[in-house]
């Protein structure tokens, strides 16, 4: 939608294309759709997408949390100058007035400042008047319910920026470097080996601009590892089937496994059963960035049982059938 300057003005419940009474279960369906389309790993050095992934990251993190999208409802694009001015409000002591006119406090300084709640300079559904008037002559006009000798001298911290990265299984196990670019900044992300599902990793300074030149937030990424077609992970444990035919586990013998080291040869005992695990010791996540300690592997067997049988081999099975006391 276009703004009356000509700027794009954002609806994050179009961004997001649901309903301005959607549920929060509504809002989360609708997110994780438009991300998965989305998302930069899906759509390589395509600039559209990167903008609308960025887009339905900001929609998300506003319309996901309550208080966040309250003022959204109610101050539109400007909710977040509001939600700073009510934390600086808070910080500085004492909490928001309820009603009337006339609050105030003092700085360590000794001078006394006014503070006002939205209801007292606004008004519920009402605009100019009095309110205005009132508001004017103490602050001296301008669109700031502290007043401009507040901001000069209150420095807030940035907001911290919440994001998820999905890498791979073997990305988690040999490590990797991951670029990406938010906040109009590039950024290098080392993923070191070992690194576990939903491990937060924080980048200081990384996050939303301070106010009035107090420090960035940080950039806070939950990693996210996507399934193995082969391998399930617990800790640093790895599971995994391993298909064996019947004469060997029947008979025993040796059955080749590709594991993150290399291809091994596993033994297989004689008479094994459908079922059994065989534990590989040192074959699982590394425990530690070095590389230097690992988790186990654990391998179940899954006996496949011979088809297409011949006649021939169906009479060697009825003998010993025949043999082990089974007519």
């Amino acid at each position: 939608m276009e703004g009356e300057s000509g700027n794009m003005k954002k609806d994050y419940y179009q961004i997001l294309g649901v309903d301005r009474n959607a549920t929060q279960d509504q809002i989360r369906k609708a997110f994780r759709k438009l991300a998965a389309k989305y998302h930069p790993d899906r759509n390589p050095n395509d600039k559209h997408a990167e903008e609308m992934f960025k887009q339905i990251n900001e929609a998300h993190e506003v319309l996901s949390d309550p208080e966040k999208r309250k003022l959204y409802d109610r101050y539109g694009e400007n909710w977040k100058q509001f939600q700073n001015a009510e934390q600086a409000a808070g910080a500085q002591g004492g909490t928001r007035p309820g009603g009337g006119f006339g609050k105030s406090y003092q700085w360590d300084d000794g001078q006394t400042y006014y503070k006002w709640s939205y209801d007292d300079i606004f008004g519920k559904g009402a605009s100019g008047g009095a309110q205005e008037d009132i508001f004017e002559s103490i602050f001296g006009g301008g669109f700031n319910p502290f007043g401009e000798q507040f901001k000069n001298v209150y420095k807030m911290r940035g907001q911290d920026v919440k994001a998820e990265l999905v890498i791979t299984l073997d990305e988690a196990y040999n490590g990797t470097e991951k670029i990406f670019r938010i906040n109009d900044q590039t950024i290098k992300l080392k993923i070191k080996p070992g690194t576990d599902n939903g491990q937060i990793l924080k980048l200081k300074g990384k996050g939303a601009p301070g106010v009035n030149g107090g420090p960035n937030g940080d950039l806070l990424i939950t990693v996210k590892i996507a399934e193995h077609p082969i391998y399930k992970r617990k800790g640093a444990d790895l599971y995994a089937d391993l298909p064996v035919d019947l004469y060997t586990a029947v008979l025993g013998g040796k059955v080749m496994f590709n594991t993150f080291k290399g291809k091994v040869k596993v033994d297989i005992p004689a008479e094994s059963q459908n079922g059994k695990i065989i534990r590989l010791s040192g074959l699982g996540m590394p425990k530690n960035a070095a590389k230097t300690q690992f988790g186990d592997l654990y391998l179940t067997l899954n006996v496949q049982l011979p088809t297409n049988l011949t006649p021939k081999e169906k009479a060697l099975f009825r003998e010993l059938a025949k043999l082990r006391g089974h007519v």
